[in-house]
């Protein structure tokens, strides 16, 4: 799979920032595989989206990775996400967007925050949803 002609970040320390958090969200990715609360495959898009803008290496090391890869490249492909993977990306979204509305008491960030969970929801609902696979890398 080629990389994305998707231009890395000229800033060093903006490349250290995509890395670090393409890394965390790697090793995020690889903990919700075996930890039903926890999601992959938002992960792991994550990652790729850090890597594309920050290393070229490790872009195609993630997506191309035997174990890693296929949890991403239908979608990256443009075939849709797991239903399992909106299911946990939402849940989780909504949970922790609830969660920040309750401790924050400015309404405007309240707002800020609903607005842009809307949105969120929105995009992923509107994903193409991939039909389940049998022994494959189907879950969120």
């Amino acid at each position: 799979m080629a990389h994305r002609d998707i231009p890395q970040s000229r800033h060093r320390s903006v490349r250290y920032a995509l890395l670090a958090i393409g890394w965390l969200s790697v090793v995020l990715g690889v903990i919700g595989i075996f930890l039903p609360v926890l999601p992959t495959t938002p992960f792991l898009l994550l990652a790729a989206a850090c890597f594309a803008r920050s290393s070229k290496r490790f872009y195609a090391w993630l997506v191309e990775h035997p174990r890693l890869g296929p949890w991403i490249r239908d979608y990256l492909d443009g075939n849709g996400i797991p239903l399992k993977g909106k299911v946990y990306a939402l849940l989780l979204m909504w949970a922790s967007i609830g969660f920040s509305c309750y401790l924050v008491p400015r309404p405007w960030a309240r707002g800020f925050m609903l607005t842009s969970a809307v949105c969120v929801s929105v995009y992923i609902l509107r994903q193409k949803t991939l039909p389940s696979r049998r022994g494959g890398a189907d879950l969120g």
